[in-house]
């Protein structure tokens, strides 16, 4: 762990010319790795809460594997049964096992994409069907780390194998929501939406995940120790406020807002939010010049993070079922003029509430999943805690130049001139990545502020948990 100095590191990225499933060739085998595995969830876009998890399993198989060679770090499942003897802890043995308890978690989560992950182990000059029974063999120790994890992580809640319910990650607890894509019966409660997808068909929306809430969380006995107030009730007099709110933001979008809203997206096909934060995490790397050891820590104690966030999050958002902007815009407005974003080209028009629409692609609209809270917010603001803890500093210094005229909602229009957006703090960059979701009418102010602060919590407390591992120590809160 190595604390920064107060220089501003600046990295500018351009959102077109950079292949985002690329590593530098000076990159250790966690930078490598974790590319291949933020490259799959591009590729199968399983949406955030099982990217998170997707995340988590493969750092925890890549730390629990590469404890076996320090002096004292504790794996997470297997503790200190694996620790090998000093002659076996080589460079040469470490790689080794951190590859192959990789490989076997993504191969695990993603099994189309194990062609890509066949070929970076053939890059990486191993087989990856070789086998051993030697019990000090690095491949042994992997298999036996990496297997701990999964069998644990096979029966978490998610209903990965479909064991609980048909269909890998499939929803086992009956959740039904109370509105229809056609009829609002409760302004307070959330929606699905019926949105025409890239094929121009009509789907309609169904609840992402509603049973996350059960799995099982990084080294904490309950998530629900981490508490919100409720939010606004549909009849309250700040209900309407927050609308009014939403609504004043997409009046008056500026292209420096739109360009937030649209770079935090993290919609299908990206990287979704926690894997924003592993690329976040990659520059971290890079900047400070970290080695394995360093990184195997980092990204564990970072994914933990995420993993947690994402339950939290999405307990909640079972818990209270609300509203999304888009349905309270039109419960409370569908009869009368408004002023708002009046679509691509358009600018601020008077339009019927009934019509109104989020600063968002015609194919998402909104994300199929309840407001309270953000997911953005719980995600990012838990990720900033564990740089900031890990790194010994809040300074970042990292920059993204948009260029113009790259938008998706408004291709060739947005921004008007190349627009730089630059975050000297993690915490800089976690606040508006929040506010970016009230930007592109995704979440109320309320969805997001308490999102930050239990975010904050839970990343603090999971880099505590896993920092005693990493000292030899047990933590009290499993």
């Amino acid at each position: 762990m190595k604390a920064l100095s107060n220089t501003a590191f600046i990295s500018v990225l351009s959102l077109v010319a950079i292949a985002p499933s690329a590593f530098a060739a000076s990159d250790n085998l966690v930078l490598q790795w974790n590319s291949a595995v933020l490259q799959a969830i591009r590729d199968n876009s399983p949406g955030p809460t099982i990217a998170s998890r997707a995340l988590h399993v493969t750092s925890t198989c890549a730390y629990d594997a590469w404890a076996a060679y320090d002096e004292k770090a504790l794996a997470a499942h297997t503790g200190k049964s694996l620790r090998q003897k000093a002659q076996h802890r080589t460079p040469a043995n470490i790689n080794k096992a951190v590859s192959f308890a990789y490989y076997q978690a993504a191969v695990d989560l993603f099994p189309q994409s194990k062609p890509k992950f066949d070929a970076l182990m053939s890059t990486l000059g191993y087989s990856p069907t070789e086998s051993s029974n030697i019990q000090d063999s690095p491949v042994k120790v992997a298999r036996t780390a990496c297997d701990a994890v999964l069998k644990y992580r096979h029966q978490d809640g998610s209903n990965q194998k479909g064991d609980l319910a048909p269909g890998a990650y499939s929803d086992y607890t009956g959740y039904r929501p109370v509105n229809t894509p056609y009829e609002i019966v409760d302004g307070g409660r959330w929606q699905p939406l019926a949105v025409r997808n890239a094929n121009g068909v009509v789907v309609e929306q169904k609840f992402l995940t509603p049973h996350w809430g059960k799995v099982k969380p990084f080294e904490i006995k309950s998530i629900r120790k981490y508490k919100i107030d409720a939010p606004p009730a549909v009849d309250s007099k700040e209900y309407k406020e927050q609308v009014d709110q939403v609504i004043s933001y997409s009046a008056n979008l500026t292209d420096q807002q739109k360009v937030i809203a649209e770079y935090w997206a993290d919609g299908p096909h990206s990287e979704l939010p926690p894997g924003h934060w592993n690329l976040f995490a990659q520059y971290v790397s890079r900047r400070d010049g970290h080695q394995l050891d360093d990184d195997v820590k980092m990204f564990f104690a970072l994914n933990n993070a995420l993993l947690n966030a994402g339950i939290w999050a999405w307990h909640t958002k079972r818990e209270y079922d609300y509203v999304r902007p888009v349905t309270a815009v039109h419960y409370l407005y569908g009869n009368e003029v408004i002023q708002a974003w009046g679509g691509p080209g358009m600018g601020s028009v008077l339009m019927s509430g009934a019509d109104w629409t989020p600063y968002q692609p015609s194919t998402v609209v909104t994300p199929p999943f309840a407001e309270c809270v953000s997911g953005h917010s719980t995600f990012s603001s838990a990720a900033a805690a564990v740089l900031r803890g890990y790194t010994g500093s809040d300074v970042f210094g990292y920059s993204a130049v948009i260029p113009a005229g790259a938008s998706t909602v408004e291709p060739g229009i947005v921004p008007q001139y190349p627009v730089t957006l630059s975050w000297p703090t993690f915490t800089d960059a976690a606040d508006e990545a929040g506010l970016s979701r009230l930007y592109g009418g995704i979440h109320f102010r309320n969805g997001d502020l308490p999102a930050r602060n239990i975010g904050s919590k839970l990343g603090a407390d999971t880099l505590e948990y896993s920092m005693a591992l990493f000292a030899g120590h047990k933590t009290n809160d499993k």
